[in-house]
């Protein structure tokens, strides 16, 4: 691709991504009255949220001071993340301030949670994700595998190609980041789509390609697909870390890459075979067979021509960035989790010093070594998503303090007493379903924030592990497919055109429930599988 075509793209890519954790009114694509249920229901949180938290503090509820301190806190601040009233990072950071102000902990036992190994996997992986943007890593492979043979002849074989590519790439690169990245070739696509449709006769000369039902399928495939595919490693969506970082707070238990994949791959294989048919039936394209999308696809190929320096560097570190986080498991394998040398590799190799180790090389490894020019500069991390990051901080601290102060035990049997949730099924269960109906309303960061604290003390009281239930409610966090606000590249999509809202509610609602059965029924399965959880 030409340097010109490379720099247009970098600028979509840019507008496309800005702000993944939270995006303010006036960089949403709006209708009318969503405009004004939005700025509603931000302006409510404003009040509502120092409002519930007074209140609370003020009732005779008989509990510690500190742990009522705490609760009201939380309150205030889960009302500002599901409405989104502040950005949803300023609105941790101020509960964490109003934490220490209160003298619930001191300053210096709150912020211990900054210093958690996995707020380094979230900056090496977010470094190396920018780097693969940057420098069209991701895009070549996408275009790689749109060209295979037969691949462009369809329409079904398009969109299940675009679902495949979007489900890989979102393992390893953020959701919205790939969907803006596949957005303009997806439109593109399109394009040719409507042309030769129109030259069929098949619409009318006027019509709108926009509002065609296999441009509707495209999309939701692009946007349900990188929910679906983040799911498939650690780094492929915040929620994981966040709910894996929790889990490992309240149970000792850690989860490694390799047991991450190989509970996830089930799940995530029959989504997207699920997304595949449902999809497609929901939203049946016009026309089967299509002419020009190959020869499209080519010529868009034959622009980024071969690689350059930077995507080979990026690659480099890529590749020893995830052998190294396999490494453990496969030792793990060969080893047994028992050994001596299993301990020692998965002790040197953690996460977070492998995702350091991996985007420092991206500093390291020169494009051009007369210059002293290098993979990416320093400014290119200031574009990453540190809004998550922090995000990230502030719930591992909420987490910590309802253990340490007492209010997970005192919040996890008040709800067991009031709903008789005694075994592991009806709580994994009502996990999956507040995490899937949080979703639905803020983002599956804030939800996997708000969620998983409360379903690990409810476990706790209840008698049994949380292990189960609080990974069930971080996968489920995900899987919020109604609305535009659910999932940052359900926006994105809908910020098209080509998708409507009530199709968007009607694919999204039949997903939510394949999803919720999916995790319920096979999660407890494959955690067994990898010896957790017991």
């Amino acid at each position: 691709m030409n340097a010109e075509n490379r720099g247009a793209r970098t600028d979509v890519d840019k507008a496309l991504l800005g702000h993944a954790t939270y995006r303010s009114l006036g960089e949403q694509q709006l209708s009318p009255a969503e405009e004004r249920f939005e700025k509603g229901r931000r302006t409510i949180g404003l009040f509502l949220a120092p409002l519930l938290a007074i209140i609370f503090l003020a009732l005779p509820l008989g509990i510690p001071p500190q742990q009522q301190t705490l609760a009201g806190i939380l309150i205030g601040v889960i009302v500002l993340w599901i409405t989104e009233a502040l950005p949803i990072p300023i609105g941790g950071l101020l509960g964490v301030a109003v934490v220490v102000f209160m003298g619930v902990a001191p300053a210096d036992e709150v912020l211990a949670a900054f210093g958690s190994s996995t707020i380094f996997t979230f900056i090496g992986a977010f470094i190396l994700a920018q780097a693969m943007l940057k420098h069209g890593v991701a895009r070549r492979f996408a275009f790689r595998i749109l060209t295979l043979p037969r691949v462009g002849e369809s329409t079904t074989g398009v969109i299940i190609a675009f679902g495949a590519i979007t489900c890989l790439l979102s393992a390893f690169v953020s959701n919205t980041a790939t969907v803006a990245m596949l957005l303009p070739t997806a439109l593109g696509i399109l394009g040719v789509i409507a042309k030769v449709m129109q030259h069929r006769g098949v619409v009318e000369e006027d019509f709108d390609p926009l509002r065609l039902r296999v441009g509707a399928a495209i999309m939701l495939m692009l946007a349900y697909a990188a929910s679906v595919g983040g799911l498939l490693t650690p780094v492929g969506s915040p929620p994981n870390l966040i709910g894996r970082g929790l889990i490992e707070e309240a149970t000792g238990e850690r989860i490694s890459f390799g047991q991450w994949m190989v509970m996830a791959v089930p799940i995530c294989l029959l989504m997207f075979i699920s997304l595949s048919f449902i999809l497609l039936r929901l939203n049946r394209p016009e026309i089967k067979r299509i002419e020009g999308v190959s020869e499209y696809l080519a010529r868009e190929r034959e622009e980024m021509g071969s690689l350059s320096r930077a995507e080979k560097n990026t690659l480099v570190a890529f590749g020893v960035t995830v052998t190294l986080w396999i490494l453990p498991g496969v030792v793990a394998v060969v080893a047994g989790n028992d050994s001596d040398i299993y301990a020692t590799v998965s002790d040197r190799l953690d996460e977070g010093m492998v995702a350091v180790f991996g985007a420092a090389l991206l500093y390291l490894l020169p494009t051009d070594w007369e210059s002293r020019e290098f993979t990416l500069r320093w400014k290119d991390a200031a574009d990453i998503d540190w809004g998550t990051i922090v995000l990230f901080g502030s719930g591992i601290i909420f987490g910590a303090l309802l253990a340490d102060t007492g209010l997970a035990e005192t919040i996890g049997q008040s709800v067991a007493d009031s709903l008789g949730m005694t075994s592991v099924v009806p709580i994994t269960i009502f996990a999956v379903l507040l995490a899937i109906v949080v979703s639905e309303t803020t983002s599956n960061t804030a939800s996997a924030a708000v969620v998983v604290p409360i379903v690990i003390p409810v476990a706790v009281a209840a008698g049994i592990n949380p292990f189960v239930p609080a990974l069930a409610a971080t996968f489920a966090a995900s899987f919020g497919f109604m609305l535009p606000v659910s999932t940052p590249q359900n926006a994105v999509v809908y910020g098209s055109g080509a998708v409507r809202i009530t199709t968007m509610i009607r694919s999204g609602l039949t997903f939510d429930v394949i999803g919720a059965i999916l995790i319920i029924v096979f999660l407890p399965l494959m955690i067994a599988v990898v010896g957790l959880g017991g």
